[in-house]
């Protein structure tokens, strides 16, 4: 009695780790040339061939912070991040609530026409939003920005909340209505606790979205309201980059939100796939 010859599985799988640690390395390696170059000289950044040997040195770092008051652009990304992420969740958590439980003809309409928002090109709005500040006298003022970066986010709270609410089993919510629940008793009690999760990763993700946005930041402020991208891009002189200053201050740029979104990264999925994964 002959017996089927089990199929070879080991050269899929080596192709597969060889190809998972191919495309690791290609997405982490500006990563990791950033973190080497910030520990050169200007020479050692410039130097043909690159230098991957060196000994590092911390006067980039000392520089930025002595050039450019890094501690004051730190805490203008943190209050404009954390502020546009609160305030938008107060508004997009009651929209989403009433367009996932009173749903409407229009309410389909309603939420493409906010998902389109984020299709047009920001520079599109940028003369409007720019005029619109200047006559307010809010040019490079945090609520400008704030405010700026919370309706940047506000289509994707939105969506994402809905999503989440979504699931809530109606049933919850009519066993508290029979139970003589008011609409804030029912929305407080039930619907806040079982909708945690889905705050959680809309407000993560939202709040990385915040401090990474660097288009409003470099047109709306400067020197008193400027956030860390704002700080990056004044490394760039008609002189010339300075290539090792350049990474430094990129580096402790985005360390604090690496870090952060390491720490957080299972809830930054489920807001990446907007909250398809339970």
């Amino acid at each position: 009695m002959s017996h089927a010859k089990p199929p070879n599985t080991r050269l899929p799988l080596l192709l597969r780790t060889v190809a998972a640690w191919a495309l690791a390395l290609l997405l982490f390696f500006p990563l990791g040339w950033l973190f080497l170059t910030a520990f050169k000289t200007e020479l050692q950044a410039i130097a043909v061939p690159p230098l991957f040997v060196f000994t590092p040195t911390l006067d980039n770092f000392a520089e930025v912070q002595r050039r450019s008051d890094y501690l004051l652009y730190a805490r203008n990304s943190l209050v404009t991040s954390v502020a546009s992420t609160l305030i938008g969740l107060a508004i997009a958590l009651p929209a989403a609530y009433s367009m996932a439980f009173f749903r409407t003809k229009r309410t389909r309409d309603i939420l493409m026409w906010m998902l389109s928002t984020k299709m047009m090109p920001a520079v599109g709005a940028l003369v409007p939003i720019y005029v619109l500040a200047q006559t307010a006298g809010m040019l490079d003022t945090l609520p400008a920005l704030t405010i700026v970066f919370m309706l940047s986010n506000l289509p994707i709270m939105v969506w994402m909340l809905y999503t989440s609410l979504k699931d809530i089993p109606a049933e919850i919510l009519e066993a508290a209505r029979m139970d003589g629940a008011t609409l804030w008793t029912e929305f407080r009690h039930v619907v806040m606790p079982l909708s945690v999760g889905g705050l959680a990763s809309c407000g993560l993700l939202c709040l990385v979205l915040s401090w990474n946005e660097a288009f409003w930041a470099l047109n709306l402020s400067s020197a008193k309201a400027g956030t860390l991208a704002t700080l990056i891009a004044s490394y760039s002189s008609p002189e010339g980059l300075f290539w090792a200053k350049l990474s430094a201050a990129s580096l402790m740029a985005i360390a604090p939100i690496v870090v952060f979104g390491w720490f957080s990264q299972k809830q930054l999925v489920q807001g990446l796939t907007f909250g398809a994964v339970k």
